[in-house]
């Protein structure tokens, strides 16, 4: 069965910049896709001819099985999309302009009142809704675009950097209203703040110079970085040398790194081949009665992953 979103063989030149290299992925109901990629590597411009906003010069874009060129206006009633920095009308209020938003798509009456009301409830609008757009903050400016997204209820939803300038709790606000709208719809989000992807992404793309350089979950990437399965320790009362000396005599262990800090021997213990390694770590320590203030293992780091694939480091 299809995905709900199906992109193949995508491609857009800009004169002789091609920005979107024949790519083809699928995103169906319950996803969250982080879609990720270094500046200039294509997102934005993937997400446009997703949205319809550009006109690819190759390839398909099918939402529900229907093609976004030849039924534009059927698969856009489908798709609530958040581009990076949302144009918006700064002389109306987030009240007038949602119910302008909700008029362009065919609401009228209490529906039109009542779609309003609850998208201003999920975004936390309220306090500002009577004030003009242009006065607002960028925090409030990203919620009335984050706001004229989800209005419509739409089955899609396309989310180009949704938490550009919030402070952190609204941050937390809106990752929260993601997971929550996540299950029945397909969401493709762009960011650039790899927490976020840990927070609300189950799947992730990375894309390098308009092309997929990797497509998987967030753990099986983390699974790639130098530091999965790496171990943390921290020891008191003992000589640094005598540690890492001790540390990397251990069967599975690649290296291991130790610095002394606040009369502390830090190490961060690297794994031969990413195997787990915390048992002989733990093993070492009781055996040699090491003062241990904390011992954990690392999941692996997303950032590691992302910046060996987008710089072939």
């Amino acid at each position: 069965m299809a995905a709900l979103v199906e992109i193949n063989h995508l491609t857009k030149r800009f004169s002789f910049l091609t920005a979107v290299d024949d790519i083809s992925f699928g995103v169906d109901k319950g996803e969250v896709l982080g879609f990720l990629g270094p500046n200039g590597a294509g997102k934005s411009t993937t997400m446009k001819m997703i949205t319809g906003f550009l006109t690819p010069d190759a390839g398909k874009v099918q939402i529900g099985g229907v093609d976004i060129v030849d039924q534009a206006v059927a698969v856009k009633k489908r798709i609530g999309y958040l581009p990076e920095g949302a144009p918006l009308y700064p002389d109306m209020t987030p009240a007038a302009f949602l119910h302008f938003v909700g008029a362009v798509r065919g609401f009228s009456g209490e529906e039109l009142r009542k779609r309003i009301r609850d998208t201003v409830d999920k975004v936390h609008l309220t306090s500002v809704l009577e004030q003009s757009i242009g006065t607002l903050s960028k925090g409030f400016k990203r919620r009335v675009g984050i706001a004229q997204a989800i209005l419509h209820d739409p089955e899609v939803l396309i989310l180009d950097e949704p938490t550009d300038g919030l402070d952190p709790n609204q941050k937390q606000e809106v990752r929260a209203l993601i997971r929550n709208m996540a299950t029945d719809k397909a969401i493709i989000l762009s960011t650039h703040i790899l927490e976020e992807v840990d927070a609300v992404c189950n799947r992730v793309i990375i894309v390098a110079d308009g092309k997929i350089v990797a497509d998987g979950t967030p753990s099986q990437l983390e699974a790639k970085s130098p530091h999965h399965n790496a171990v943390t320790l921290v020891v008191s009362d003992v000589d640094q040398r005598h540690v890492q000396q001790q540390l990397e005599l251990l069967t599975g262990v690649a290296s291991a790194q130790c610095v002394v800090q606040d009369n502390c021997v830090h190490c961060t213990v690297y794994p031969a081949n990413g195997n787990p390694i915390l048992a002989a770590v733990s093993g070492i320590a009781r055996e040699r009665a090491w003062n241990v203030e904390e011992l954990h293992v690392q999941r692996g780091r997303l950032d590691d992953v992302f910046r060996t694939i987008t710089t072939k480091e």
